[in-house]
């Protein structure tokens, strides 16, 4: 199969995306939230669980804490009640209070809205700094989960497909490189959704997939 060159696979991957935009017209974050304090605790307790059990415990937690002060001041027994369905709630536990504690002393309890303040924060590394800026400040931002590598890969709008570990730095590299910035939140939503729908991690639907004529892994996945 020859090579794609850069002009075939930039058209390629504007007409997939298009595809995912029909197929996906108003992707939006799984997170529930009513500001950037609750988007980046919500944020932090989705690590290795669902947003849908996230969804389940943050009213409480949201109810019971509404500002920095209050995560910087709770009792880790308290939160460790709320958030124990989630898993690793103790570790959990400890990134909000910490997160709240720094956020009062570094920030005057506000959360900052620039990936280098966002990174200093205790738990929040790229990928969630880049849930929080696109979603709660509209400052463009691509998220890398696992889906986005998983979709990316197998689309082939990345490089480094094959590699067991893919590095979440160097593909957001890539994506972002391929769209606009306006896109690049709406870019990561759709892959995660389309990830969640579709291209499953096992047993993808290829038979269905709305992508399959172009996919260059379409029918090869196990």
């Amino acid at each position: 199969m020859p090579r794609e060159t850069k002009a075939a696979k930039q058209q390629r991957v504007a007409q997939e995306y298009e595809i995912l935009c029909q197929e996906i017209p108003e992707p939006k974050c799984a997170l529930h939230f009513s500001s950037p304090l609750e988007l980046l605790i919500a944020t932090v307790l989705s690590a290795q669980t669902t947003d849908k059990r996230v969804n389940s415990v943050t009213p409480e937690l949201f109810d019971t804490y509404p500002t920095a002060q209050a995560y910087a001041q709770a009792n880790p027994e308290d939160i460790e009640q709320i958030i124990h369905p989630l898993g690793f709630y103790r570790a959990k536990t400890k990134h909000l209070i910490g997160l709240g504690a720094a956020l009062v002393q570094q920030f005057d309890g506000v959360v900052p809205h620039t990936m280098e303040e966002l990174v200093t924060l205790p738990g929040v590394g790229r990928k969630t700094a880049n849930v929080v800026l696109g979603n709660a400040f509209d400052i463009p931002g691509l998220p890398v989960d696992t889906h986005v590598m998983r979709v990316s890969g197998r689309l082939h709008w990345r490089s480094g497909w094959t590699k067991p570990n893919p590095d979440p730095v160097k593909i957001e590299q890539e994506l972002c490189a391929l769209f606009p910035p306006s896109e690049w939140t709406n870019v990561s939503h759709r892959l995660i959704l389309f990830g969640r729908s579709t291209c499953h991690a096992r047993n993808p639907q290829c038979g269905s997939c709305p992508l399959a004529e172009t996919c260059p892994s379409a029918g090869s996945m196990r």
